[in-house]
């Protein structure tokens, strides 16, 4: 459902997703849903190499800084 609510107006219009709205919304879905697996396996990642180089997150970044 979307909820268009004018706030001039007051007036509050409820309607069904189009078939275009319903597949834009999935697709937001699914790339957020991929975005956040990316940014999980990213911590994943720089977590295994502070252990591989054997130091923390802030000795990385008094290295880097």
């Amino acid at each position: 459902m979307i909820r268009i609510h004018d706030i001039a107006t007051g007036e509050v219009i409820d309607r069904e997703m189009t078939a275009t709205e319903v597949k834009e919304r999935n697709e937001e879905m699914a790339k957020s849903a991929l975005d956040k697996k990316a940014a999980e396996q990213n911590v994943k990642d720089k977590e295994a190499l502070l252990t591989k180089l054997g130091i923390t997150a802030e000795e990385a970044v008094l290295l880097l800084g």
